[in-house]
């Protein structure tokens, strides 16, 4: 396929870019595997989720650019994501509204303990948005695994929801703990690396819930 093309071509290239200190290649190719996944997710059929998850692949783009400009943009990206996040808490939302009590547990505690690590080294002005971002992201897995429990919806797309958002989280944890904790020996491989494969879980849930289930043949696979 030829998205999947650019999406290995592109972080590829992004990879060899960080390898060999080249700002201007990784500027233009940070952002090409997210645009592969939204030309991917675009190919399947028009409803709500779909259209939800390819504004938050639109604004993760936005966020890698920012993130990459060789100026202070920290804020910018970091607002970006967050967006990105909220795009797919609404998508998940209209899946299912239910409360999902392990669910809420288990992100709350991810959520709630890495901005305590970010708090206890001291976040400054910061302090807000990165609260805000916290709660955010634990939102958007806590809906990504309330979907787990609804079988109107095909498995396939359930697991690669909640995969993806875990490893999106994943990324923005090791960010965080990388930028003020403390740096670590391939940071920007791993961050970059389960960033992208947190995308594609998110991208694949919309390609996979129009795939019948044998069980399902006939019926609708987008609300609980």
């Amino acid at each position: 396929m030829r998205w999947a093309l650019l999406a290995l071509i592109g972080g590829a290239a992004y990879l060899l870019a960080i390898t060999f200190d080249l700002p201007a290649l990784r500027m233009l190719c940070k952002p090409l595997p997210v645009l592969a996944l939204l030309l991917w997710v675009l190919t399947t059929p028009a409803d709500g989720y779909r259209r939800w998850v390819a504004i938050g692949l639109v604004l993760s783009m936005l966020g890698d650019i920012l993130l990459e400009w060789p100026i202070n943009a920290f804020v910018p990206g970091l607002a970006a994501f967050l967006l990105a996040h909220l795009a797919y808490l609404v998508a998940y939302l209209g899946d299912t509204r239910r409360v999902a009590p392990a669910g809420l547990l288990f992100a709350g505690v991810i959520g709630g303990s890495l901005f305590a690590l970010l708090h206890s080294r001291g976040l400054g002005p910061l302090l807000l948005p990165i609260a805000l971002y916290s709660l955010t992201i634990s939102a958007m897995l806590w809906r990504a695994i309330a979907r787990l429990g609804v079988p109107s919806i095909t498995n396939a797309s359930r697991v690669l929801a909640a995969l993806g958002a875990l490893l999106f989280v994943s990324s923005d944890a090791m960010i965080g703990v990388n930028r003020f904790v403390a740096a670590f020996d391939g940071s920007s491989y791993a961050i970059m690396l389960t960033y992208w494969l947190g995308q594609f879980g998110i991208a694949a849930s919309v390609t996979s819930r129009h795939i019948d289930l044998p069980y399902s043949s006939g019926q609708p696979n987008s609300r609980a």
